[in-house]
């Protein structure tokens, strides 16, 4: 009898040691959550994570906030902490840190503040989703640039589009001669007409301002059709003159001076030693050298001779049509 209750206290006192070894009768494993159990002060193992750099280290604090405080960790508004500040640690516990890069973004005449997780330029900037940034626009620095935080990102917008303009393809112009109209006679004989182009462009506009503006393909709508103008060469003379032509810088046209034909009557000059004709206008009196029938105009001396010739001899034809 009293063996039989020596054999229970023994088993009692087993039990109760199996149970707080964690082993269940039947030879069960019972496992225990370590956060179901308070160990208060005790100190802890930790292992913290800021924004990708880790330590190390242990703590007696009981709450994330605690360990925070404990280490002197400096937390931004826009941060984010991992478990949240109000929760329990325990030996183990992994404290992570994700620290929020600021990004100043340049966007046409605005400047707004952003705060984000990512590492590059493209993804900061299409995580906001208030910053429109299509495929074809630019950013600077670019777009798979890595960020730290504090960069001024400036985003251009770039359009891109065709377009197709009518434009307007000028005449030629035409001269001919007709001996059978007198010589003051000029008259459009044919008259010109513009063609038209049709021209598609490839067109770039930054920021609404165009910056280049490429052709990719033009076709003729419309064939221009030449002007002609037609000069009447028909002239009739009447009494002739020879004797010598000098010049002089006076008016600048087709004009000269004589000594005694009417102002505002034509003549024809030609010279003798090659044959070339120019028509003047007599405008002014003189020369008065003795030979001299004709003052030509600088301009109007050049057409038949040299004026570095300064007097050749001439045929001075009177026009009277």
């Amino acid at each position: 009898m009293v063996e039989d209750m020596m054999i229970n206290k023994i088993k009692k006192t087993l039990y109760k040691i199996l149970i707080i070894s964690g082993i269940f009768f039947g030879s069960h494993v019972l496992f225990v959550d370590a956060k179901e159990l308070d160990f208060g002060g005790a100190q802890k193992n930790i292992q913290l994570n800021d924004n990708g750099v880790v330590y190390e280290t242990t703590t007696n604090s009981q709450t994330v906030s605690d360990f925070i405080k404990e280490h002197k960790i400096e937390i931004f508004e826009k941060d984010v902490v991992l478990p949240e500040k109000n929760e329990k640690i325990f030996s183990g516990t992994n404290i992570i840190i994700l620290r929020a890069k600021k990004l100043s973004i340049k966007e046409g005449g605005d400047v707004k503040t952003i705060y984000t997780f990512r590492n590059t330029v493209e993804e900061a900037i299409w995580e906001n989703r208030d910053i429109k940034f299509d495929e074809d626009d630019i950013s600077k620095p670019v777009r798979n640039s890595n960020i730290k935080g504090g960069e001024t990102i400036v985003i251009t917008h770039v359009l891109i589009k065709e377009e197709t303009k009518n434009l307007d393809i000028d005449f030629k112009t035409i001269s001919n001669e007709d001996d059978s109209l007198g010589w003051r006679v000029k008259k459009v004989t044919k008259k010109g007409e513009k063609g038209q182009k049709e021209i598609k462009y490839k067109v770039v506009y930054n920021d609404g301002k165009e910056i280049s503006r490429k052709i990719l393909e033009s076709n003729i709508v419309k064939e221009p059709v030449n002007e002609v103008v037609t000069q009447g060469t028909m002239v009739k003379v009447g009494k002739v003159h020879t004797g010598a032509a000098s010049w002089y810088a006076w008016t600048g046209t087709l004009a000269a001076a004589n000594p005694w034909l009417p102002m505002g009557s034509y003549v024809r000059v030609t010279n003798k030693a090659n044959g070339k004709q120019v028509i003047v206008k007599i405008n002014d009196r003189g020369p008065f050298g003795p030979g001299r029938i004709i003052d030509l105009d600088k301009v109007a001396f050049a057409q038949i001779a040299s004026v570095g010739a300064g007097v050749i001899d001439v045929k001075m034809e009177v026009i009277t049509n």
